[in-house]
């Protein structure tokens, strides 16, 4: 485990994806200390873990890379991964954070990133970090450019051969490694701890994910990403390259019997940035786009829906009721037509993309006094003139935790609370000399 050695910090910051760096790095600029809490075992967020970005379609690895080298290598941040927050109270003037490390069962301290245990290791498990199309070892370094470059265990697949223990030049693993309790002290909090997805088996008309060939938004990411599994786009179940794709858009969202009324607003753009990428790698494939409505709401969003359909990308204004199998691995899409034709209509496609809904990355509930809205995101009390004040004082929210936001209002708003976050560490600097 990495000692903590200074557990007092102006700024603690819960979540390293992009708003959480964003966050942490105005603030850090402005010479406060800060702590970036990150429950994964690197920073970077789903960003990370896209392809490119709308509507620009830049690579989504170049603008987030920098980012979380600039907060790793900053003198005035702090980096803790692998770690669950227990609870956030007010003591006083301060918030308390209890924390738990999750052990890697490989000492951080001592590890220096050469993945030999990687290399040495016999087990291939499946690489969530590809979407599951891919393996990776039970020893492993999540992916090429995580930060830190630190190794763990995957004791769920780990067979206890001792290869890693064995090869690794430093000593660093350590099988009996425990997960250790700890608490840290901070004036001001920011709350960034973006977004899940909605649950594929929770579906039941479209599968619960067993029937093949149906997968989610961030699975075509890596299909579609230049170091993804198979350096192009294939079908999972047979690895034959795809000649008609569909995605189903609120697949995850506006669905009352989910528990998600409300719309997931980048799901419309991210199935968009998909559809034209795909039109780009696989120049002779049909694809369609199912919808209930289309909303391009940001600036030049309109404009990048419309070059979609110069590009040939089929919009059907339909609400997918049914995904059932098909012959030869195809998915057969029943829809209830929305055009002229109208009616309930069947059509087949090889390789079908679920645009799954947002849900709360976190749960303040049981860990800290923050309010939620009826759709579980952390409310915030003022939401046109302020929208990153919650109601428990010092603390402030930013990006996909407060709700359902693309990566550019994301990135604004975290610098919204670190502004607002510092003005209350002015305030209280100002307090303390009167």
């Amino acid at each position: 485990m990495i000692s903590h050695q200074s557990l007092r910090y102006d700024a603690l910051v819960l979540g390293g994806g992009i708003a959480g760096l964003e966050a942490a790095l105005n603030l850090a600029d402005q010479d406060f200390t800060v702590v970036i809490l990150e429950k994964d075992a690197s920073i970077g967020g789903k960003m990370i873990r896209l392809s490119k970005v709308f509507p620009t379609l830049d690579c989504s690895s170049c603008i987030t890379t920098p980012k979380m080298a600039a907060a790793a290598h900053h003198p005035n941040i702090t980096i803790l991964t692998y770690c669950d927050l227990q609870s956030l109270e007010r003591r006083g003037d301060d918030l308390v954070a209890a924390i738990r490390q999750k052990p890697r069962y490989v000492d951080e301290v001592k590890c220096i990133g050469c993945r030999q245990c990687e290399y040495q290791c016999p087990v291939l498990a499946p690489d969530d970090e590809q979407g599951g199309f891919a393996g990776r070892k039970a020893a492993y370094i999540p992916f090429s450019n995580a930060i830190p470059q630190k190794a763990l265990i995957d004791t769920e697949h780990c067979i206890l051969c001792g290869r890693c223990a064995k090869i690794c030049p430093t000593q660093a693993v350590n099988y009996f490694q425990e997960p250790e309790d700890f608490s840290l002290t901070a004036a001001t909090a920011v709350i960034a701890t973006g977004f899940e997805l909605t649950p594929l088996a929770d579906k039941t008309q479209y599968g619960r994910g067993q029937i093949p060939n149906v997968i989610t938004a961030l699975q075509m990411e890596r299909l579609l990403a230049p170091h993804g599994p198979y350096n192009r786009v294939l079908r999972p179940f047979d690895g034959m390259e795809p000649d008609n794709i569909a995605f189903i858009q609120c697949a995850g969202s506006r669905d009352q019997s989910l528990g998600v009324p409300y719309c997931s607003r980048v799901c419309c753009m991210y199935a968009i940035k998909q559809a034209m990428l795909l039109s780009g790698s696989l120049p002779l494939a049909d694809i369609t786009i199912y919808y209930m409505d289309i909303r391009a709401f940001g600036k030049g969003y309109e404009q990048f829906f419309q070059n979609a359909q110069a590009m040939g990308v089929s919009f059907v204004k339909g609400k997918a009721a049914f995904l059932d199998p098909g012959d030869n691995g195809s998915v057969l899409v029943r829809y209830e037509s929305q055009d002229a034709e109208g009616g309930v209509q069947v059509a087949e496609h090889d390789l079908v993309v679920l645009s799954l809904g947002m849900l709360p990355g976190w749960a303040p509930q049981g860990r800290c006094a923050l309010s939620t809205g009826s759709d579980n995101f952390i409310k915030t009390v003022k939401p046109k003139l302020a929208p990153t004040l919650t109601d428990l004082p010092g603390v402030f929210v930013a990006g996909a935790a407060a709700g359902p936001k693309d990566i550019v209002d994301s990135i604004v708003e975290a610098g919204a609370a670190a502004m607002e976050a510092s003005r209350y560490l002015a305030s209280r600097a100002v307090k303390a000399a009167s």
